[in-house]
């Protein structure tokens, strides 16, 4: 049976944990060969490499600082050339530093602004010279882009909101060449940066409708989805898996 991403070529920008990898790991399972760019870390981006090819899959690891334009530039090049070209970009390289706003130093809020906002645009515009028709680019934004109730998050969901109005105006620019923009915007996921056994977890979940934390697995069900020929005409979309938080 073909595999619904059979052929294609993926680019996850930080995919060497948490959700990135699970994105990785989940369009390799569907047939897309996979790279993924880290900043530090080689030991765990290198075991995601190793996992999709154990699984029969193809991967590759590029050191690549989101927020150095050269090095990303560099990495959607380095992908395009290993694999062949490129069909789907996952905006993943994204960081949350939570504290009260007044509390925060400046370069807090710098590198949430470079991470999230900075580093995003690089990716895509180095992508986009590159990404083949019926491309797709997908934002990892969050819940809090649209409506946040956790205080100590005002400069992160700043940056997220961002990312929504990002993604539905870029959708309009490139829709001509057949490449969808969406945005999956991840409530409070069980990662090594937000874990459910963690302090913020307790107000976090209670304001999701189901009570718990989303798993990263769930996350990139939905990307891998919007990253399918089944979501061609998604598009300019902000699609929350955020088990309630938003409702």
């Amino acid at each position: 049976m073909t595999k619904k991403l059979e052929g294609k070529v993926a680019l996850v920008t930080g995919g060497s944990r948490g959700i990135g990898a699970a994105i990785a790991k989940h369009l390799a399972a569907d047939g897309a060969k996979v790279a993924i760019t880290y900043t530090k870390g080689a030991d765990a981006a290198a075991s995601v490499v190793a996992e999709i090819e154990r699984a029969g899959g193809k991967a590759l690891a590029v050191q690549a600082d989101a927020v150095d334009p050269a090095a990303v530039k560099a990495a959607v090049e380095k992908t395009v050339a290993t694999f062949g070209g490129l069909d789907v970009l996952v905006n993943n390289a994204g960081t949350a530093i939570p504290n009260k706003f007044e509390d925060a130093t400046l370069e807090e809020l710098d590198r949430v602004v470079d991470l999230n906002i900075r580093g995003l645009f690089f990716a895509t515009h180095a992508a986009l010279k590159h990404l083949n028709k019926n491309g797709r680019i997908i934002n990892i934004g969050s819940c809090v882009g649209e409506r946040n109730l956790t205080p100590g998050l005002a400069a992160y969901a700043a940056t997220k909101g961002a990312v929504k109005m990002f993604t539905q105006s870029l959708a309009r620019e490139v829709g001509d060449r057949a490449i969808t923009v969406n945005n999956v915007q991840p409530g409070p996921i069980d990662t090594d940066l937000n874990p459910a056994s963690g302090d913020w977890a307790t107000p976090q979940k209670a304001i999701t409708a189901l009570n718990r934390y989303g798993t990263v697995d769930e996350v990139a069900a939905l990307v891998a989805f919007v990253a399918s020929p089944e979501a061609a005409y998604i598009t300019g979309a902000n699609l929350t898996v955020d088990g309630g938080t938003n409702a």
